[in-house]
């Protein structure tokens, strides 16, 4: 990379999201690249142990005849690799070129990685949502008991006949949950402030999330308010059904706001083996974990289902460096990408992550109107929406704005075409 080049666009991160847009910007003709820290793309998945998988089908995940073996981590990793190797993008990618500041310079970008600057009119922030695991700061006693986050748990194996304390309510505790009955935990206590809803199923979990179903009420027109009708209705007969009742959220749940995640079949089925507390863990001593309710237990291991933070430190955007939480980003946001507070930057986490959709089809339509929006058609305006738009909402968002990519009337017959007539076993087309 030479010092000092000017180039069209500059893409930091080389997870899913940005190789997504690299692909879309050389379509469009653009002078793009692509700069990654570490010595390969991937992203989360690059690093996440061997268990991690999706929340979603594999057939949901991929677009177009990209290959995919399942719904695990290696099949996930291998499938972003595809994407470089089938569209050429190696030569626009450079690893080991971790971002180290990334500032406004007259109208456009000065980007620093290592001893390498560049200039760019247009910066896409694609490090993601989920870069930065978080882990409570709580007392510690000199502690025996194990502690992992969900992203550094290597062998589930060490789980077995061990006492095990899961903390968190949403889908990454869900998931440990079931890690602990497939192996044999020999006591699971289960520790949240709140719990997130799920759709219950006795199927694996990837059967859970039936976004084509989805898709089909969104094509059809149904307004979020009545969606969401349908939705709670469904959720506390299948709750009902699967005996689950105790473990209703404490407020009904919205689509505009919430992802909605499949449920844990082993989970669901052996809940009376889980010692449940609707508290918080202050602190551990030895083996002894003593939560915010008074009670204590005893653990091995803990296991930290608390999510992650997003770190845009390099950002020297004041507005947005110090923000950690999607949602206070997505609020400095126009139109669900474009950043408030600096010129000619788009952020992809807020409108994508933590809803409820197919994150390389959101990418890729996301992608598309941006390259769109760069080349001077004007997609994106000013104005943060308060209400996600999941799955084929998304491309209903666009349309309103991108005439290109969506032209009047056509667009909508193709999509309403994908959401009745696409077989369930078939991956969408490349948007």
């Amino acid at each position: 990379m030479k010092a000092g080049e000017q180039r069209d666009l500059i893409i930091v991160g080389g997870g899913i999201g940005g190789i997504i847009s690299l692909k879309y910007a050389k379509d469009a003709g653009l002078d793009a690249i692509l700069l990654e820290g570490a010595e390969a793309v991937g992203g989360l998945w690059r690093d996440l142990p061997a268990w991690q998988d999706i929340q979603f089908r594999k057939e949901d995940w991929t677009l177009g005849d990209l290959p995919i073996a399942g719904e695990d981590q290696s099949s996930i990793l291998a499938n972003i690799h595809a994407w470089v190797e089938r569209f050429g993008l190696a030569p626009s990618i450079r690893l080991g070129a971790r971002v180290s500041s990334a500032r406004p310079n007259d109208g456009g970008w000065e980007v620093t990685a290592g001893e390498y600057t560049g200039r760019s009119r247009f910066l896409i922030a694609a490090t993601g949502g989920h870069n930065r695991p978080v882990v409570p700061q709580i007392e510690r006693v000199r502690p025996t008991a194990i502690e992992y986050h969900s992203s550094a748990l290597r062998d589930p194996s060490e789980l077995t006949r061990k006492d095990v304390v899961v903390v968190g309510g949403g889908a990454s505790a869900y998931d440990l949950l079931d890690l602990c009955l497939e192996w044999q935990a020999r006591s699971v206590t289960w520790v949240y402030r709140s719990l997130r809803w799920m759709r219950p199923t006795r199927h694996p979990k990837y059967f859970g999330s039936d976004l084509r179903r989805l898709g089909r009420l969104q094509m059809l027109g149904i307004p979020l308010s009545e969606l969401n009708k349908r939705i709670n209705r469904e959720l506390r007969r299948r709750y009902r059904k699967a005996g689950l009742d105790e473990l209703l959220p404490d407020r009904a749940f919205d689509f505009g706001s919430q992802q909605l995640v499949p449920g844990r079949r082993r989970m669901a089925e052996n809940l009376a083996r889980i010692a449940r507390h609707q508290s918080e863990i202050v602190g551990i001593e030895g083996s002894s974990v003593r939560l915010a309710s008074g009670h204590s237990c005893r653990a091995d291991l803990v296991l930290w289902g608390t999510g992650y933070d997003t770190d845009l430190g390099y950002l020297e955007v004041s507005n947005l460096s110090r923000l950690t939480r999607m949602d206070a980003i997505g609020r400095r946001c126009g139109a669900h990408f474009l950043a408030l507070d600096a010129p000619n930057l788009f952020l992809l986490a807020p409108g994508i992550l933590d809803v409820t959709t197919s994150t390389p089809w959101a990418y890729a339509h996301a992608a598309k109107s941006i390259m769109s929006h760069i080349r001077g058609n004007p997609v994106f305006d000013s104005v943060p929406v308060s209400t996600n738009p999941n799955y084929f909402d998304l491309a209903r968002f666009l349309a309103k704005r991108d005439r290109v990519n969506y032209p009047a009337v056509l667009w909508y017959l193709k999509y309403l075409n994908l959401a009745f007539r696409r077989s369930r076993d078939r991956p969408m087309p490349m948007p």
